[in-house]
This record gives C-alpha cells, structure tokens and sequence, in this order.
C-alpha cells in the first residue's frame, strides 16, 4: 500500500469533501419539514435547469459506465461502442414523452412512473407489477456502483471489505438525512472532476503512448485474429438491437424518471433533453480508454485466480498518471458511484413507500409516515446492495444488470405507450407484461456464458440459431439479437391484441346499455 499513499490520501480526502457536502445538503434551500416525499424524495420538485443537467447526467453515466464501457471494448472491441450511439438517440425518442409524464406528475402530485400508470389505468395491480419491476431492475445497478469502487480500491491495493462498507455507510447516512438535495449538490462535484480527468486523459495518454496511431494500431493487432476491430455481419443485429433496446429502456429505470420529476417545469425538462447529449461526446473519449490500456499493455488485476476486467481504467491510470493526478482520477470514479447510487436507492424507495405501502399496508399513511418509511427503505436498498457485492461473484451482479434491462424494458407499454392513449386496456398491459417478463426470463436462460462457464444467464445476446436457421431470410448463421428487444416486441403484441378483444367484446354491451328504453303502452 505504501506506493500509492499519495493516491489513497488524495482519493480520501476528495471522499470526505462530498459527503460534507451531502450533510450540509440538507440545509440548501431548506423546506420548513423534508418528511414529505416532494422534499425528501424530489428535492422540493424545485430543480432547474442546471441542477437538473447535472443531476440527470450523474444519474446516467455512473462509476460502472466509467470502468465497463472501457472495459468493453478492452475486451471485445467494435462491440463496445453500442453505449455511444444509444445515449445519442435516447434524447429525441424521451424529448416529448418526459414531458407529458412531468405534466401528468405534476398535476396528479405523483412521485413514482407507477403512481401515473396507477392515475391512468385505474388498476393497482398494473401499478403494482411496475413498483415491483422497476425496484428488482434497479437493485443490481445500485450493487454495479460498488463495483466502480471495487476496482478503484483493488488499483490502490487496498485490502478488506472494510472501506466499501465506510463508503456506502456514509452515502446512506447523508441520503436518510439530505435526500435528492444530496446527490443533487454532489453531481456538481462529481461532474466536474470527470469532465476534467477525460480531457487530462485524451491529451496526456496518447502524448505518453506515441499518438492516436500507436493506440488504434495497437487495438488493430489484437482484435486481428477475431476481428473485433469492426462489426461484422454476426453481431450487426446485436448491436442494432441492443444500443436501440438499451434506448428504450434508460429513461425506464425508476432512478431516470425520479431526476426528470423533480425538476421545475416541463420546460426545464425539455432544455435538458437538448443539452444532456453533451454527455454523449464524454461517453465517446471514455470508451476510448479502452483502447489506451491495450496500447499501454495494461494486464487487468486477478482476484482468486479470475482477471476482473473492470480494473483496467484504474489500472491504466495509476500505469500513466503521476500519483496526485491518479488519486484525483480514482475520486472521480469513486463519487460518480455516490451520486447513481444515492437517486436509485431514493427511488426505489419511493416506489416500495408509495406503490406498496400506501397501497396495500397502509392506505392512511400521512406524508410524514411515507417519508420516513421511504428513508428506511433507502437504508435497505443500499444494505442489500453492498450484500449482493460482498456474497456473490461481481461477475454475477454485471450478469444481474444485464438481466435488469431486459426486465425494465416490459414496462415500457404500461408507461410509455399508455401515456399518450386511454385505448390501452389494463388487461391488455398486465397480458403483455407477463408475457414479455416470461419470454425475455426464457430467452435468457437459454445464453451460455463461455467465459464464465456458465451455462445459463451468460448474456443478453441471443443466436437466433436457436430458433431457426438465419441463413433461410439471408443472414449470418452467427446472427444475435439482444433480447430486451425481442421481448418488449412481444409484450406490445400481445398487449395490444388482448385490447382489442377486451374492447370488442365489450362494445355490444355497451351499446346494448346505451339503448333507450321502449315504452309500453
């Protein structure tokens, strides 16, 4: 540990700066009480426009988004640019329909995507079925944080358990206290110091590596054999399909829609869908990373005889920073693990305090109760998050999350689709919820897994040889499709077919009840 003093005190110290921070939160624009969900869950629905471009793009491009994507194309090359062309085109396909659902929140006082299905269905059981989704989506992303800090303790040499369980005691402290006001002010922080060390980073590595040519020749020489370097007509399908999946479903995730609805105004929602793709060109250089550890021979870190691939950005690092400069690289991605985590505890809890609770425990729960209820359940969330680090395989949890995509992506007719149109029966919803929930968890069980040997859940790429024989409709026999797209088709499918004949069936009975009444005589 003794050579990277410098980099654990610097990294520490930053640490310790945000977490003043996220206490003293609790006193910026200070309401007269936080226990009410508006203030502790929505930081006062008050936000504007800067504060919500921050507080958005912290809660997108998390500490897992700063070691997997580069980690990614370390790994598999070409394949690892679908994160830069899906956070391109997710802005124009959210611009109008977080708008509408701002404006439904806000007239109906709703604090979670669920309350609004609630308004709009009328069922609770459809209400329900989102809460419970997006609350098992959102657990392994809260766990993939610590895996950002993981890597960055493993670089430093830092031994134990000990210091992810501090870090996230202290996150949850400064949330029960603060809540949304504290990643709010942290993601100004967290912000600037990433911003800062990619630019360092595409200046000064490539200086030290001999230039942008050494550093693409170097990913030419490796993926040469399996041609990774480009797509190929195998993986096309794949990536098309993931990068427009994974678009569908970002703004899904319960923690996305709780950064939207706790900004100001509907306009402030919409400059920020014109301004967050400034994040996209962020994404790009730190993909790019990837590329800088092959040319630096970067050797990931081997835990119990396995190579953990998420340490190659804070590996690269320490190899080409100076120790000062690595000490404030590895804050950076230790805070950008704070901020994502913080929103998605706070909005699970929201949806467990108001989609469960309120609904079916306690249907007279007054503000101050569902608050407090909701700060209790953040605690949870965050226990069961560092549990799921410190018991299972870290590889099992990145599984876990790309399980959770799949999942989140079901409730997109009941949220998405069902917002604009009343003509949505809410059987119709929870057919088509169950329908996709059971194809997607099938499709995935059939994925192998050949690094891990693993023979189920190894993936979310599924060989559409499994089902026919691609080369009949002209494709590669290789062919893959991500299978959140598949399933969500088939959930649109089926809820739309079983509208129709729930509508049909009751038009006679309606126009039947609408008859005037002969009179006798």
């Amino acid at each position: 540990m003794g050579e990277h003093t410098t980099e654990i005190v610097i990294s520490t110290t930053l640490f310790l700066l945000v977490s003043i921070i996220g206490f003293v939160a609790a006193r910026w624009r200070r309401p007269p009480t936080l226990l009410h969900l508006d203030e502790w869950g929505l930081g006062g629905r008050n936000f504007g426009s800067w504060i919500t471009w921050f507080l958005i793009g912290g809660d997108i491009y998390t500490a897992y988004t700063f070691v997997a994507v580069p980690a990614l194309l370390f790994g598999a090359g070409a394949m690892g640019f679908f994160a830069v062309p899906y956070t391109i085109i997710v802005y124009p396909l959210v611009f109008l329909f977080l708008s509408k659902l701002w404006t439904e929140a806000h007239k109906g006082g709703h604090v979670t995507p669920a309350d609004v299905v609630r308004q709009r269905s009328g069922s609770s059981t459809l209400a329900l079925l989102v809460a419970i989704t997006g609350i098992v989506a959102t657990m392994p992303y809260i766990a993939l944080q610590l895996v950002g800090i993981e890597a960055v303790l493993k670089a430093m040499h830092v031994p134990g358990s000990w210091p992810l369980i501090a870090a996230f005691a202290i996150l949850a402290a400064y949330t029960y206290q603060s809540g949304l006001r504290a990643p709010a002010l942290i993601a100004f922080v967290k912000d600037f110091l990433i911003y800062a060390i990619i630019i360092v980073a595409v200046i000064w590595i490539p200086a030290k590596l001999g230039g942008w040519d050494v550093i693409f020749g170097a990913a030419e020489k490796k993926f040469a054999a399996t041609g990774a370097t480009l797509l190929n007509a195998g993986n096309q399908w794949q990536y098309i399909t993931l990068a427009f999946g994974s678009a569908l479903a970002l703004f899904l995730y319960p923690h996305s829609v709780t950064g939207v609805l706790a900004s100001r105004s509907r306009d402030v929602v919409r400059r920020n869908m014109t301004a967050l793709p400034a994040y996209s060109l962020l994404l790009g250089l730190i993909a790019l990373l990837g590329y800088m550890a092959i040319a630096a021979g970067v050797k990931p870190i081997v835990t119990d005889g396995k190579a953990d691939a998420n340490t190659v950005v804070p590996v690269l690092f320490d190899q080409m920073f100076p120790d000062w400069l690595a000490g404030i690289a590895f804050a950076a991605i230790g805070i950008g693990a704070l901020v994502p985590a913080a929103i998605m505890s706070i909005a699970a809890a929201n949806l467990f305090t108001r989609n469960i609770y309120k609904e079916y425990l306690k249907r007279d729960a007054t503000p101050a109760q569902e608050a407090s209820v909701s700060k209790l359940a953040s605690l949870v969330v965050k226990v069961g998050a560092v549990a799921v680090i410190l018991l299972i395989d870290p590889q099992f949890s990145i599984d876990l999350q790309l399980i959770g995509g799949v999942i989140i992506l079901q409730t997109l007719p009941a949220v998405g689709l069902a917002l604009y149109s009343r003509w949505w029966h809410k059987a119709g919803l929870i057919a088509g919820w169950a329908v996709g929930m059971a194809l997607g968890m099938w499709m995935l069980y059939q994925i192998p897994n050949a690094v891990t040997k693993r023979e189920h859940f190894g993936g979310s790429a599924f060989p559409l040889a499994k089902w026919f024989d691609p080369a009949l409709v002209g494709l590669d026999p290789k062919t893959a499709v991500y299978v959140g797209f598949i399933a969500v088709l088939a959930n649109i499918a089926v809820a739309a077919l079983v509208t129709v004949v729930v509508r049909a069936r009751s038009a006679p009975a309606a126009a039947l009840s609408e008859e005037p009444q002969r009179v006798r005589t």
